[in-house]
């Protein structure tokens, strides 16, 4: 049974674990309703990388004897906003709703990167760069895409 410490922890992990639920749902989403080639390739990219940062995170709450979400949970509304906002308003529209999406991840990563728990800043450590990473993705091709 997991401690007290372990237990918060695993809900901590269970945020980030949701956010990066949302986020395959909503590149998900994307992929189905943009049209731009060099865009899809990027959120393929994006959508992967996403991927696998849900494996480590689950991973890692497994390991600490915890259950991992298994859905969105509130971060889901923020995917079903975006598949309105595609198809009304197109490409643009959908790559800045990601990349706001990003800036919430990233955000939340930075905040867990310094957290007093240290299995929580470590699996932020080993992550963030990664997010880092879509978020600078989805920043580039919003200057790229008309």
């Amino acid at each position: 049974m997991a401690t007290d410490v372990t237990t918060t922890a695993v809900d901590k992990m269970n945020c980030l674990l949701q956010g990066e639920l949302s986020a395959l749902e909503t590149y998900r989403q994307a992929l189905e309703k943009v049209e731009d080639p060099r865009a899809k390739d990027v959120l393929m990219q994006c959508h992967m990388c996403h991927s696998r940062r849900v494996d480590a995170i689950v991973e890692k709450i497994v390991s600490l004897a915890g259950k991992p979400a298994e859905n969105s949970g509130a971060w889901g509304s923020f995917a079903k906003l975006l598949e309105g906002g595609a198809t009304v308003f197109g490409d643009k529209a959908a790559i800045s709703m990601l990349e706001e999406g990003e800036d919430k991840g990233l955000a939340d990563y930075r905040k867990l990167a310094s957290d007093p728990d240290l299995y929580v800043r470590e699996l932020a450590a080993d992550l963030i760069s990664k997010q880092e990473g879509t978020h600078e993705k989805m920043r580039n091709l919003k200057l790229l895409v008309k």
